[in-house]
């Protein structure tokens, strides 16, 4: 019986590790593609990738979440259709990674760019819902995570892109832009496939603030 046992332990052990493995390698080939992905098709490929992996590792909160984050950009930056919908594609997508993971400041800030997004489609009439929305998470993601430098990146973006009689531009940009640096420069990815983007973002900022 004992024997039994070790070998039923031995084979789950071995299964889990295949399937770490496989997940592995599926999402850092997909992340390296991500990494040089410029057109809409392009990225849509990508985002179409996340999800076959997301709908196939149903516990991995990770690929919903890089899912949701290439739609929210596609949707900022008018990539690949409508605006509004692929922003309620990419919510569809991080409310499935959120149900994995509680209270995490990665997903707040995809929450966050995706109210941008949405702001961003008609930004006279829904700042009020949208941009207050955005600036509320990024606060959340703050508090979530106080090592995470993404949170201060997309602020600092967010600020940059707003004009001066709006509270924007670099006399607000580039304080949060340089707390942004300052994370990054000790900030520690969990795995190789968890997020660790935006510090040239931030870097760019700096330097064009000088």
């Amino acid at each position: 019986m004992k024997k039994l046992i070790i070998a039923v332990c031995m084979f789950i052990t071995t299964t889990t590790f295949a399937q770490n493995e496989k997940f592995m390698g599926a999402m850092g080939a997909t992340l390296q593609q991500f990494g040089t992905a410029k057109t809409a098709e392009e990225m849509t490929a990508v985002a179409q990738k996340f999800e076959r992996i997301a709908e196939a590792e149903k516990t991995q909160w990770l690929a919903y979440y890089y899912a949701a984050l290439v739609k929210a950009r596609m949707s900022m930056n008018g990539m690949g259709g409508d605006k509004d919908v692929i922003a309620d594609q990419a919510s569809e997508l991080i409310a499935k990674a959120e149900s994995l993971e509680k209270n995490n400041s990665e997903i707040l800030c995809v929450k966050s760019m995706i109210a941008t997004a949405k702001m961003l489609v008609d930004p006279q009439t829904r700042y009020m819902q949208y941009g207050m929305d955005a600036t509320k998470l990024l606060e959340e993601a703050k508090k979530a995570d106080v090592t995470n430098p993404r949170p201060y990146m997309l602020q600092a973006n967010s600020l940059r892109g707003t004009p001066e009689n709006f509270g924007g531009g670099c006399k607000t940009a580039k304080p949060a832009a340089e707390k942004a640096i300052e994370l990054y420069a000790t900030y520690k990815a969990s795995s190789p496939i968890h997020p660790n983007w935006g510090k040239e973002s931030v870097e760019q900022i700096v330097a064009s603030c000088k």
